[in-house]
């Protein structure tokens, strides 16, 4: 069990008070209509990403949901990464030279466990390491913080959906209160979501894309949310989802990525999406709140 300061733990408890996630539309008491903030790949900007370091970094901020992704090991472990390879983000090109091109896949969790995934983005975070997905959840429960979970090139790892919904269960995320508002599944795959969602119904999916507006419909029937980068929705788009009922009968929701700076955040704001996902939430939260005092 780890345990975090005082004054972080303060700061999720408020993160969760103005974060926990909305049906699309909600507002908030003074009739401004809330935006979820998801700190990508926990506050990556400021920690390496999908690192434990950058998912305390995101509660220190005061962050109630943080974005990761999902992979696989040679040997069946869930680690934490986003790329399918190793060496952008760790030294793995020193410890196994001969390697290339060093994809997750072909290494195992005890290879893994010895690379460095810090030392690449700042000299203070040298030794950190790439988490297991166990070991991610019990830091973000530490924190109680929630989860917007990417499965990374599932087409790599067949039967990788099934594996993590049973990690998530072990781990007590599929109680009642984490899948009803805590736990978000995602993915680029609209097969690997509709599995998700075949397996487990109750879970709240995600779909990273941008589908044109006459096949919403059919992405309705397994996701709860369609996922675009910003730069390819308008408010029209935005609007269009939000017509369209997902599998639990509420209107699609948009969470839409990476947005790092105030002006963009503004813009998607008022475009209408649901949430926003960053590398940099603060930047984000602090736009959108001096929008709603003006």
């Amino acid at each position: 069990m780890r345990f975090r300061s005082v004054a972080t733990v303060a700061g999720v408890l408020v993160g969760l008070t103005v974060s926990l996630l909305p049906a699309a539309g909600a507002q908030t008491a003074d009739g401004h209509r809330r935006v979820v903030t998801v700190a990508h790949r926990g506050a990556s900007a400021y920690a390496p990403e999908n690192t434990l370091a950058a998912v305390d970094a995101a509660a220190d901020l005061g962050f109630a949901w943080v974005e990761n992704d999902v992979q696989r090991t040679k040997d069946g472990e869930l680690v934490i990464l986003h790329d399918t390879s190793l060496a952008r983000t760790t030294d793995v090109e020193q410890v196994f030279p001969d390697r290339a091109p060093w994809s997750v896949a072909d290494f195992t969790l005890d290879e893994i466990e010895k690379l460095d995934a810090g030392s690449w983005f700042g000299p203070k975070f040298s030794g950190e390491r790439i988490p297991t997905l166990e070991d991610y959840m019990e830091t973000v429960e530490d924190n109680d913080q929630n989860l917007l979970l990417e499965i990374k090139a599932p087409e790599l790892y067949p039967g990788i959906e099934r594996q993590i919904l049973k990690e998530l269960r072990e781990d007590g995320w599929l109680d009642r209160h984490h899948v009803k508002h805590r736990l978000i599944v995602q993915s680029f795959s609209a097969d690997s979501v509709k599995k998700v969602h075949s397996l487990r119904p109750d879970v709240k999916t995600g779909f990273l894309g941008t589908p044109a507006v006459a096949e919403l419909p059919k992405y309705a029937a397994f996701a709860d949310q369609i996922n675009p980068q910003y730069k390819s929705i308008d408010a029209r788009y935005v609007a269009s989802v939000h017509k369209v009922k997902g599998p639990h009968g509420r209107p699609l929701e948009v969470f839409t990525w990476t947005v790092d700076d105030a002006a963009n955040a503004v813009k998607a704001a008022a475009n209408g999406v649901n949430g926003i996902i960053s590398n940099k939430p603060d930047v984000v939260r602090d736009a959108l709140e001096k929008t709603a005092r003006r």
